[in-house]
């Protein structure tokens, strides 16, 4: 009843005029972000971030979240269209809705999808507003030791996650410490890798650090690949509706993308590929139409993997509002936001900002609504977005980085940092080193040393605290496990590939 209280509360706050035109300002702007390739909702609230200095937070975070949800609907039509998948969480939609673009059922691929997506995206913020208050009861529990031992096991799975590796990932990791830990100590006032520059004092901002990695970065990588091939669109052919026979192979599939992607969404591992390839993996091996999986196309592997990745999308939010942990890089970016504003989230967040938290949560269901209405009688307007020229398309974010920049602080300092970063970004994009890492250890790097400094402190420098602490000792564990794991599994893999005749001590 109290979480019922709690969605009234927020559909108060959701639904003034001023609060519904941000909510239709960032699903539009979001479909339009994930219909066009190599953009996605990172870059754009990246891009945005600025505007946390002049926006109310309860408005600046329901246009970010609508974003967020826009950009995992038009994300299909690219990957259905173009067979370009604007993110990794899309690529299992690609498999099959460009199969079925190609053999004239594009239409039913992309209403599958924005259904889907509806179905997934409202199961999955109910399950936000039910289990965000029974996350904050378990995180109360928690004292500066486990919650160091917590940001430690985060540091572990989100790198492995996000990476192509686990030592690219951690690299990008240790990058964003330092970068975090740059201006003056505020225990003891020395300064931190300022070398003597007074600008460096307040530390680097984190929205400079978002727009130079996400918005700069990833559109001088974007920019440097674009004649490295020529994507074709699909023409869309036929009606934009599902027949009777589609509605009934889709419906099943919805239900149970929404029951995998969003308890793995909402794992501080977890991540929208993992759903989304489960997914498709479980719809193959039981649809009764397995002959049209990789040939004409089957309707089953669009529904379920884009279920999948919408409920995996609202899942995100859970550990990033109940325990200050993002694990995507478009949380990691709403968490910037957050602290712009001098919030942290954490478990007091839903009793000391209920407005924002639940407002945020009501205008969730709210952008799921007007989605479904904007994608499927304004798909060809959407299809249009992708003739747009690259060179103007790469300038104008560049600009708009340039001018947003400037206006946080009038300082040419922060648009030397803001380029180097961009520069930085670039490599790492160019030698697969995840950027998102460097956002989760600069935010979270610092609040972790907070949190063993006073561990420390009340144990009286007793180490023996993160393991005497029967919760610290587990998450600590489940991170030594989740560095060695994968590597250990590997090993042993790789003994029995290679068969009992190649086991050392034989000979």
């Amino acid at each position: 009843m109290e979480t019922l209280n709690q969605l009234a509360l927020g559909f108060s706050v959701a639904f003034t005029p001023v609060n519904l035109m941000w909510c239709l300002v960032g699903t539009t702007l979001g479909t339009a972000i994930g219909v066009l390739p190599g953009l996605g909702p990172a870059l754009t609230i990246a891009l945005l971030l600025p505007i946390t200095y002049q926006v109310a937070p309860e408005a600046s975070f329901i246009l970010f979240a609508g974003i967020y949800y826009g950009a995992m609907y038009g994300g299909s039509t690219t990957s259905i269209l173009l067979n370009t998948p604007g993110e990794s969480a899309t690529i299992v939609t690609a498999l099959e809705g460009n199969r079925m673009a190609r053999s004239g059922r594009g239409g039913a691929a992309l209403a599958t999808s924005a259904i889907g997506s509806f179905v997934a995206g409202t199961l999955g913020t109910l399950g936000v507003a039910f289990l965000a208050p029974v996350v904050v009861k378990f995180a109360l529990a928690f004292g500066p030791a486990e919650y160091f031992s917590l940001m430690v096991l985060a540091f572990i799975t989100v790198s492995a996650v996000l990476g192509s590796s686990s030592v690219r990932g951690l690299t990008s990791l240790f990058i964003g410490f330092v970068i975090g830990m740059i201006g003056v100590d505020l225990q003891t006032g020395q300064p931190r890798f300022t070398f003597g520059m007074s600008e460096l004092l307040d530390g680097v901002d984190v929205i400079i650090v978002a727009v130079g990695l996400f918005a700069v970065g990833e559109t001088l990588y974007m920019a440097s690949r674009r004649y490295a091939g020529k994507d074709e669109i699909v023409p869309l052919k036929g009606s934009l509706y599902m027949t009777a026979a589609e509605w009934g192979r889709s419906w099943k599939a919805w239900l149970r993308g929404a029951a995998i992607g969003f308890p793995i969404g909402a794992m501080p591992a977890g991540g929208a590929e993992i759903p989304t390839f489960l997914s498709y993996a479980i719809e193959k091996k039981l649809s009764k139409h397995k002959d049209e999986f990789g040939t004409v196309g089957a309707i089953e592997g669009v529904a379920g993997p884009e279920a999948a990745n919408n409920a995996s999308a609202a899942g995100v939010l859970v550990p990033m509002l109940t325990l200050g942990l993002p694990t995507s890089a478009t949380a990691a970016i709403m968490l910037s936001a957050f602290q712009s504003y001098g919030i942290n989230p954490g478990p007091l967040l839903l009793t000391t900002q209920a407005n924002l938290v639940w407002g945020l949560i009501a205008s969730l269901f709210i952008a799921n609504v007007i989605l479904v209405i904007l994608n499927l009688p304004l798909i060809g307007l959407w299809v249009r977005l992708l003739k747009i020229p690259a060179p103007q398309l790469y300038a104008g974010i560049l600009v708009f980085a340039t001018v947003g920049t400037y206006g946080i602080s009038q300082s040419p300092i922060d648009l030397v940092i803001l380029y180097l970063l961009g520069a930085a970004g670039f490599l790492m994009r160019r030698f697969d080193f995840p950027t998102a890492p460097v956002i989760i250890g600069m935010i979270l790097g610092p609040l972790a040393e907070t949190q063993f400094r006073r561990a420390m402190t009340i144990s009286n420098g007793d180490w023996s605290v993160f393991y005497t602490h029967k919760l610290s000792l587990t998450l600590l564990t489940l991170a030594f496990i989740g560095l060695l794991g994968p590597h250990i599994w590997a090993y042993i893999e790789h003994q029995r590939r290679r068969g009992p005749e190649h086991v050392p001590g034989d000979a």
